[in-house]
């Protein structure tokens, strides 16, 4: 779709926006401020002429950038800023949305770029071992290791120690072999990379940091490693290890991917390894007798020994910058203690991850720790985020970020607390909780089929029922984590049990399905990756009309967690029991158990909303189709993209901050990003474009960015046209795609 990318500048922004886009030039009536197209006159420019610094098929023109106060609104048409671009959409509200835009952070927005330093950190390793013991296994790595085939060898560059034995600092050069193609290492013209590592070793605060860095092809690659080894904070005979490391590969040869790839995966691969070794070697020092080492402690120094150190220093050596000022490793991530992930509690809590995963955890967790103002999420929620994104980094902050921002406008943290369903629902709505599955996954069960659903809504109305179902699944969260310390093994997801039985044509009421898909798209943006698996039994001949209205909104790794039963077939094996014990399959499903959910039944309409309450609900749902919140974070700008396929359309506009500053780009491509829209017209929600384009190339600025923030109001008779036209024999405006950016400054 497009390629925006977001604006930069101090502060912090909150508000609310909408967009649409119609046909051009004299398709609407005149009076309407938000889509009333503009004429050549109207912009005090002849059709055909354009700015000198506007692309070759754009003519802009308008008023610099001005400032938006808070709670006021810049928008498109008159009284804000419109744009008549090449080939666009029919008369319709971009996507039936609109944006309310929150930026809680200050700081900039970075632009993405093709080169990217790629970073790790990983969690604080604990060896239940006195650090003294850990370090007399740490020596023995050297000067070659065995159990590390790609690390050659060492050799010592220089030493020195503190006139009092306590700091002791060694810097070697270490020798690693290159495990990559042939090919490449024949480009390369080596078989091996030389680091070199320091090491400040501190007897008495019991530290040992580590520095290192690569020599080889130092100009096109830069490696940095920092590592630490300290006493447990808790318990003074164990020992912490830390590690983070960061790769930039600036140019090799035209292999920077592949090099970038095979760098990652080697690193990662011996992350682990490495504490497989220290464990190697002190088993080898305890079976050798060894497994005791007394604590350093001072030795008198005669004034004579004192002076007999004296003498020429090595300006890089400890006595250099005497034993106080021993430089420590700068890390890129600095915690608390009580802030850190140790790798015991990520196996426990949170389940096995790699190296990446665990790296991305907490990277994502200390950005939040330094960035939101509001509550930081539980590890497990962070994590089902990072999952739902496949690790990525940036896409997942980015779903998260919208998620917090969410949470916070619909003061969802609460809802478990102040939520209590009405009467009605509670005896018609045919869903509740009933033990747990094989897996010990907490179970749902609902029975679709027995609800009127049309009746509910009805009675209760659309958002009494959304917030009926946010509030099962923070119940579920809930659940997760009392299973998780009940059977002593991560459980971050449920089961749900889906009865089909009485499904008909009444269920596919169309506003009742517009209400589920609804539902679907807030729960999939929400609580990613919280349905462990769907078992949905005595699906009925109406139910692949119902599917295939549902299942293009569901994602493809959700839909995969799906397993459908027709008839009598959930009985017997590959049924129920294959998922459920015996004990807890419900009575109305041919199980022992007595099973508590509500049966549902027709909501008599005696009990429907009134002609009044219906009408104040529609208008809420009204404004809720046009408008939508969002969170404008530092990394995570906020992106709508509008696919223009006609000539002469208008595209307007409008948002309104609610706090601090944000900046309003619009932009020009006629590539679609690799992340298609769900439906025609325009998309709303986060970074959209790809990392790798670039300006100029991939996409164009259309206008200069329209800076949002407190204060200052752009004036409701001022705006901004764009026209689009041919210009001789060439064509100037095609059909592409157009992103409206929102990001912090």
């Amino acid at each position: 779709m497009g390629g925006a990318m977001p604006g930069v500048g101090p502060g912090q922004g909150r508000g609310q926006a909408g967009f649409s886009a119609v046909p051009g030039p004299g398709a609407l009536p005149p009076g309407r401020s938000r889509s009333r197209p503009a004429g050549p006159s109207q912009a005090g420019l002849a059709p055909g002429r354009a700015r000198q610094d506007a692309p070759d098929w754009a003519a802009a023109v308008g008023p610099r950038p001005r400032r938006c106060a808070p709670g006021q609104a810049s928008a498109g048409g008159p009284g804000g800023l419109s744009s008549v671009l090449p080939p666009g959409l029919r008369p319709r509200r971009l996507g039936g949305r609109g944006l309310r835009a929150h930026s809680c952070l200050g700081g900039f927005c970075w632009r993405s770029c093709k080169n990217m330093v790629q970073k790790y950190q990983s969690p604080v390793r604990i060896y239940k071992y006195p650090f003294e013991l850990v370090m007399a296994a740490y020596e023995k790595r050297f000067p070659t290791c065995p159990q590390i085939p790609v690390f050659l060898g060492s050799e010592v560059l220089r030493e020195s120690r503190s006139a009092d034995g306590a700091v002791h600092v060694v810097e070697r050069s270490c020798r690693l072999r290159v495990e990559a193609p042939r090919l490449l290492r024949k480009i390369a013209g080596v078989e091996h990379v030389v680091f070199v590592q320091r090491n400040v070793l501190n007897w008495r605060e019991r530290t040992l940091l580590i520095e290192a860095h690569n020599e080889t092809f130092a100009s096109r690659v830069v490696v940095n490693e920092s590592c630490s080894y300290t006493v447990h904070p808790e318990n003074e005979e164990w020992t912490c290890f830390e590690q983070s490391a960061s790769l930039d590969i600036r140019s090799f040869f035209g292999f920077e991917s592949a090099l970038e790839k095979i760098a990652m995966k080697q690193y990662t691969a011996n992350v682990k390894r490495g504490k497989e070794v220290i464990e190697h070697y002190l088993n080898e020092l305890i079976s050798q007798g060894t497994s005791h080492i007394p604590r350093w402690t001072p030795a008198p120094v005669r004034e004579e020994d004192a002076r007999s150190q004296a003498g020429p220093r090595d300006p890089g050596s400890l006595e250099a910058d005497g034993p106080g000022s021993v430089p420590v490793p700068a890390t890129e991530t600095v915690l608390t203690e009580g802030d850190k992930l140790d790798a015991d509690y990520i196996e426990r809590y949170l389940g096995h991850l790699t190296p990446v995963q665990e790296s991305c955890l907490i990277q994502l967790r200390h950005w939040l720790q330094e960035t939101h103002k509001g509550k930081i999420p539980k590890d497990e929620h962070i994590l089902r985020f990072l999952r739902a994104r496949d690790f990525h980094l940036d896409k997942a902050r980015e779903m998260l970020c919208q998620s917090l921002s969410w949470r916070k406008q619909h003061q969802v943290d609460l809802l478990l607390q102040t939520w209590r369903p009405p009467a009605l629902l509670e005896e018609f709505y045919a869903g509740g909780w009933h033990y747990q599955d094989i897996d010990g996954r907490p179970l749902y069960i609902l029975r679709l089929g027995h609800m009127d659903t049309k009746g509910l809504m009805k009675a209760v109305g659309e958002e009494v029922l959304l917030k009926h179902v946010l509030s099962v699944n923070e119940e579920g969260q809930k659940r997760c984590e009392g299973n998780t310390k009940q059977f002593g093994r991560p459980i971050s997801s449920w089961t749900c049990l889906v009865d089909l039985e009485g499904l008909n044509m009444r269920h596919l009421w169309r506003p009742g399905v517009k209400a589920l898909l609804r539902t679907i798209e807030v729960v999939e943006d929400n609580y990613p990756e919280t349905l462990g698996r769907l078992l949905i039994v005595r699906a009925p001949r109406v139910f692949p009309v119902l599917w295939t209205l549902i299942s293009p909104f569901i994602n493809e790794n959700t839909r995969q967690k799906f397993l459908i039963y027709s008839g009598s077939n959930y009985q017997g094996p590959g049924g129920l029991v294959d998922y459920l014990d015996k004990e807890v399959i419900p009575d109305f499903l041919g199980g022992e158990c007595v099973c508590n959910v509500p049966e549902g039944g027709l909501v008599p309409k005696s009990l429907y909303l009134t002609e009044e309450e219906q009408e104040h609900t529609d208008q809420l749902r009204q404004w809720r189709e046009t408008y939508q919140s969002a969170s404008v974070l530092r990394g995570a700008p906020h992106e709508v993209v509008v696919e223009i396929l006609e000539g002469e359309s208008v595209i307007t506009w409008d948002f309104d901050i609610l706090r601090g500053d944000v900046v309003f780009s619009l932009y020009h491509s006629k590539q679609m990003p690799k992340p298609g829209p769900q439906e025609p017209g325009a998309r709303a929600g986060g970074k959209l474009t790809d990392k790798g384009w670039v300006l100029g190339v991939d996409y164009s600025r259309v206008e200069a960015p329209l800076v949002c923030g407190r204060g200052e109001h752009p004036g409701l008779n001022s705006f901004v046209h764009l026209f689009i036209h041919h210009t001789g024999l060439s064509i100037c405006c095609v059909p592409g795609f157009w992103p409206l950016t929102l990001g912090t400054m």
